[in-house]
């Protein structure tokens, strides 16, 4: 047989061969002389640098530069870390069951969980924390004093707390807990027929409380339901399996991941019977929304089992392994790219090709591919999941985002409840005109002050004037405009006033009622949803929606 073989092709085979096995041999050799190089370098560095030098740091910022020249997701976790990785990855931790965060130089209590010890125990949401243990806290980081603040269940903590409204400090004896935090913060019914569920993170249990929150809300009445997925980052891709099995049948693809390892390459499939594959379904997206998020929503879409109501989603199509290292530390690693049922994969920045900078790029549109759905809808890989319904939410003004950014929204409503013990009722509260006035007087004695994009471009206008030599031509015309743009900018605080007074509302209901509150009050305001309740109350726009566009 050999000799059938005429003599060009037999070489150009034992050149392919020859390359096959060299291209292995060559890569471990790099590895070898690449480690050797910096090992030697690191000694070097070490030993000779002009001052002192801390190996652990410095070896901590070549690791995490190696790691920033791949993606955003693969990281390095020391052992000092992995507490805070685990919290992360699981939602659950032992603590007092409360967030903390700097509001104007203060540490106060953001968010103390309902079902837990911290609200349980009186704490409530803008308490500034004073000490913890009789240890001063003010002045401490954040981190630091949550480290304080957690410890094994069952054992105790003393917190004093300034609260507004309260001229004598507060303490509060807790005895801590295992803090599970939900996954489903929030579900109640938006009409008598419609059903609503918020899901927040996909942290283990994350479809149990989808499946508890869809049953009781059909036992309620529902008849149609809308999953909330905005601003949901991911988390754990078997529960978005688990989320989508509730409504698909059993056996069928949910989603399958590929990398360079082949026994990784895997197929994800419907496993347990669904409670419900016919009721109609909107699914909330932004572009907040990613991850497992997209698992959930792009399957759905695919299957024409939901419409997608909102904005483009943010278009991770990565997944992650924790793998273990020396030292107890861990390597969160990308290990592979997943597709969606139509066999898409919505990844939208490609980290393999970077430009000579560094800089990341989103595919490009001529690269993108079409997919079809189910029903044969048209669908594109390379850029998140775009919406059925898509909705465009006004940018928030400038002011408005520096009040928020400022955290004196979140002030005044500390002393708003303070000066108001009495809750409203959530459902019907609006501020008056005389409460929203208070408001302004009380920011205008903070002496808030923030900068428009448009003062920022008119001082690079008068940098450039003075630079080129132009400024005393155009001098009196320069001053004008700025005076001109100060004058507009003294009656934001008015102008601004309806999305101001949104946010204030919201953060009040906050306050009075965590997530419920604020729930009540933003619900009857909130673009997407109403725009769901109109395509889900409408059955011949939902099952248009659902056909392919050339149907329409």
């Amino acid at each position: 047989m050999w000799r059938r073989f005429k003599w060009p092709v037999l070489l150009a085979l034992l050149t392919v061969v020859t390359v096959a096995f060299r291209q292995p041999v060559e890569k471990y050799f790099d590895i070898a002389k690449s480690l050797d190089i910096f090992t030697t370098l690191f000694k070097e560095v070490n030993a000779y640098y002009v001052d002192d030098v801390d190996p652990q740091k410095l070896i901590r910022k070549g690791i995490d530069g190696m790691l920033q020249s791949l993606d955003p997701y693969t990281d390095y976790i020391p052992e000092s870390e992995i507490e805070s990785f685990r919290i992360t990855t699981t939602g659950q931790y032992g603590g007092i069951g409360a967030l903390i965060g700097v509001v104007n130089k203060k540490t106060v209590v953001t968010h103390p969980y309902r079902s837990f010890p911290a609200f349980k125990s009186g704490i409530r949401v803008g308490d500034e924390i004073i000490s913890v243990n009789g240890k001063n806290m003010q002045g401490k980081s954040t981190t630091d004093i949550s480290a304080m603040l957690k410890g094994q269940p069952r054992s105790e903590v003393e917190i004093t707390v300034k609260r507004r409204g309260n001229k004598e400090d507060l303490t509060f004896k807790i005895k801590r807990e295992k803090i599970s935090i939900s996954n489903v913060p929030y579900y109640n019914l938006v009409d008598p027929e419609i059903g609503y569920i918020k899901l927040d993170d996909f942290t283990p249990g994350a479809s149990r409380e989808v499946a508890d929150a869809l049953t009781e809300l059909k036992e309620k009445g529902a008849k149609k339901i809308i999953l909330d997925l905005r601003d949901n980052p991911g988390g754990l891709l078997h529960e978005a399996v688990n989320i989508v099995s509730l409504f698909i049948p059993k056996g069928m693809e949910v989603v399958s991941t590929k990398g360079k390892v082949e026994e990784w390459n895997k197929k994800y499939n419907t496993l347990n019977n669904p409670l419900d594959t016919e009721i109609p379904m909107v699914v909330l997206t932004s572009g907040g929304s990613a991850s497992a998020s997209e698992i959930v929503a792009g399957a759905l879409q695919d299957y024409d089992r939901a419409v997608l109501v909102g904005e483009k989603t943010f278009g991770k199509g990565l997944v992650q392994t924790t793998r273990p290292l020396s030292y107890n530390a861990q390597l969160k690693v990308t290990t592979a790219k997943y597709y969606i049922p139509s066999g898409r994969c919505i990844q939208a920045l490609d980290y393999a090709h970077r430009k000579e900078d560094g800089t990341v790029e989103k595919f490009a549109d001529s690269l993108k591919m079409e997919f079809k759905t189910k029903n044969g809808r048209k669908v594109f890989n390379g850029a998140g999941l775009d919406p059925d319904v898509e909705i465009q939410n006004d940018l928030l003004g400038p002011v408005a985002e520096a009040l928020a950014n400022s955290g004196l929204i979140f002030e005044y409503a500390s002393e708003f409840c303070a000066a108001n013990p009495t809750q409203p009722d959530l459902k019907t509260f609006k501020l008056t005109d005389a409460q929203y006035q208070q408001f302004a007087d009380w920011v205008k004695a903070q002496k808030f002050q923030y900068t428009t994009q448009l003062e920022r471009s008119t001082k690079e206008l008068v940098d450039a004037a003075r630079k080129e030599k132009f400024y005393p031509e155009l001098e009196a015309e320069l001053n004008s405009l700025r005076n001109k743009i100060e004058a507009n900018k003294s009656h934001d605080l008015l102008r601004f006033k309806a999305e101001i007074a949104d946010m204030l509302e919201e953060q009040i209901a906050f306050h009075y009622a965590l997530t419920q509150g604020q729930a009540e009050v933003s619900i009857a305001r909130d673009r997407e949803i109403q725009e769901a309740k109109k395509v889900l109350n409408d059955p011949l726009l939902y099952k248009k929606t659902l056909e392919p566009q050339e149907w329409h």
